[in-house]
C-alpha cells in the first residue's frame, strides 16, 4: 500500500492543533477545580478569622472590621475613658457582664484582654441596629447619667465605653465580645482566641 496521497505536513498540523485544543481544555477544566479548594464567600462569612492592624489607632478612635458578616468595633480607649467606667456601674443593667455574651477573658471591668483596646460586635442587642460612638467622657444632652459610649439611634439604647447596657433601655444585654487574640502588639485576630488556638 502506498502513502503517495498523504500530506505529512498537514497530518502534523492536525495532530498539533488537536493536542493544543486538548491542553487548553484540560487547563480550562482544572482552573475551576483548583479554585473550588478556596473557601467560599459563604464559608468566610461563617467565621473565617480576620486580622486587624491596630497600631495606628489613636486613643479615642475606633475602627470597624467585618467578621461573620457583622461589624466589629475596635476602640482604643484613653485613660480618661477607662477611669470613667467604674462610675457608671449604678446605671447599668449588667455591670459585671454576668448575663451577656463574651469570652471568659473579657469578663472583667474593661471587657477586654488589654484595658485600652475594646473589641465587640457593633450591633445593638435589641434589634441589631448599629450604635454610634460618642467618645467624649461627659454628660450627654439626652441623658445626664450617661458619660459617653454607644447610642443606638433606632430605639435609644445606650451602652458605656465598655459596651455595657444602661438600665431602662430596650437592649436586654451588653454588646457581645467576639473571640479574639493578639498576634503581636500591632495586630489582633478576630475569630480566634489564645485558649482555643
Amino acid at each position: 500500500m502506498s502513502n503517495d496521497g498523504v500530506d505529512k505536513g498537514r497530518r502534523r498540523l492536525l495532530i498539533g492543533a488537536t493536542s493544543a485544543v486538548g491542553a487548553v481544555g484540560a487547563v480550562g477544566a482544572a482552573v475551576p477545580f483548583v479554585a473550588s479548594w478556596n473557601p467560599s464567600a459563604k464559608a468566610k462569612a461563617a467565621g473565617a478569622p480576620v486580622r486587624v492592624k491596630i497600631d495606628k489607632v489613636e486613643p479615642g478612635q475606633q475602627i470597624v472590621a467585618a467578621w461573620r458578616g457583622k461589624p466589629v468595633f475596635v476602640l482604643r480607649r484613653s485613660q480618661e475613658m477607662l477611669d470613667g467606667l467604674p462610675g457608671q456601674n449604678d446605671y447599668l443593667r449588667d455591670p459585671a457582664s454576668d448575663e451577656s455574651e463574651q469570652p471568659e477573658y473579657a469578663k472583667n471591668e474593661y471587657r477586654s484582654r488589654k484595658a485600652e483596646v475594646l473589641v465587640m460586635v457593633g450591633l445593638c442587642t435589641h434589634l441589631g441596629c448599629s450604635p454610634k460612638l460618642f467618645p467624649e467622657v461627659k454628660p450627654m444632652d439626652f441623658e445626664a447619667n450617661w458619660q459617653g459610649g454607644y447610642h443606638c439611634p433606632c430605639h435609644g439604647s445606650k451602652f458605656d465605653l465598655a459596651g455595657r447596657v444602661h438600665q431602662g433601655v430596650p437592649a436586654p444585654t451588653n454588646l457581645p465580645v467576639p473571640p479574639y487574640s493578639y498576634i503581636d502588639d500591632k495586630t489582633l485576630i478576630i475569630g480566634v482566641d489564645e485558649e482555643n488556638a
